[in-house]
């Protein structure tokens, strides 16, 4: 964020059927992050959409994995894992440690705060972090997340558990929070319940967020947060100029973010 001056994650969900002719998985996938690097704060595949792609979709994860590597971009995997504490210390081994690891991993803590503990305890070890989802960008999550306990609402809890994992000390420590980028109005509850938390805000372009809405997510000069969009970047062509529009995209979002910040872009 500070060597780029952008506070953008490019979202890779990558969907064939919507490729130009002779344009493959790890082409399409290779082409928008080279073309967005000077852009994009982190970069983030959603593990479902190679998934779907079997074997060779897995692979071209690993390639996109490699190749953030070289450019320098970090990764931030978003796979949503949580369940019982055995097979979370698994998949924290899949997406956490080892030649696969991201530099990040977006959890469900949705089971309870036991099975995010594996989570937490590889972020510390490999020196990596996650990013807990706590309020999320999809209509639906009030139905359990704006439930009220007596201790606030269940989001409100999740916040709290977050910040006992980071523990007490200065800067951001390695537990995220992911808040949606469509929910404006609880982004300045959010940032004060969680101080030491990088927050990742979802949901920027096809599902209707705004960069102008989103300055009460950041911390003054822009620290804090990493806005992430997905199609609206990705797929900002789906012709053969589908790179050249999607860096395009990429610069306008970065810009537009950095305005709501009040920071200057840099050239």
């Amino acid at each position: 964020m500070e060597r780029l001056g952008t506070r953008l994650c490019i979202g890779l969900d990558p969907r064939p059927e919507w490729h130009p002719a002779g344009v493959d998985l790890w082409d399409h996938c290779r082409d928008v992050l080279e073309a967005c690097e000077r852009y994009a704060c982190a970069v983030k595949p959603q593990v479902a959409f190679f998934e779907a792609q079997g074997l060779r979709g897995l692979e071209a994860l690993f390639r996109v994995l490699e190749l953030a590597r070289q450019i320098e971009i970090p990764v931030i995997i978003d796979a949503k894992r949580g369940d019982i504490g055995s097979t979370a210390e698994a998949y924290a081994a899949a997406w956490m440690r080892g030649a696969n690891a991201g530099a990040a991993l977006t959890v469900n803590p949705y089971l309870g705060r036991d099975t995010v503990q594996p989570f937490v305890d590889a972020a510390k070890e490999e020196g990596g972090a996650i990013f807990c989802l706590v309020k999320t960008s999809n209509p639906g999550a009030g139905d359990l997340q704006d439930l009220s306990t007596d201790r606030g609402t269940v989001s409100e809890v999740v916040s709290s558990w977050t910040t006992d994992w980071n523990e007490v000390g200065k800067g951001y420590g390695p537990v995220g929070a992911v808040v949606g980028a469509t929910r404006p109005v609880e982004l300045h509850r959010f940032r004060q319940l969680l101080p030491r938390s990088l927050l990742l805000l979802p949901g920027v372009g096809a599902q209707g967020g705004k960069p102008a809405d989103l300055a009460p997510a950041f911390h003054p000069g822009g620290r804090g947060a990493i806005v992430s969009a997905s199609r609206s970047v990705e797929y900002a062509s789906r012709g053969s100029d589908f790179a050249i529009a999607a860096r395009g995209s990429a610069k306008e979002l970065r810009e537009a973010i950095n305005t709501a910040c009040e920071v200057v872009t840099p050239r």
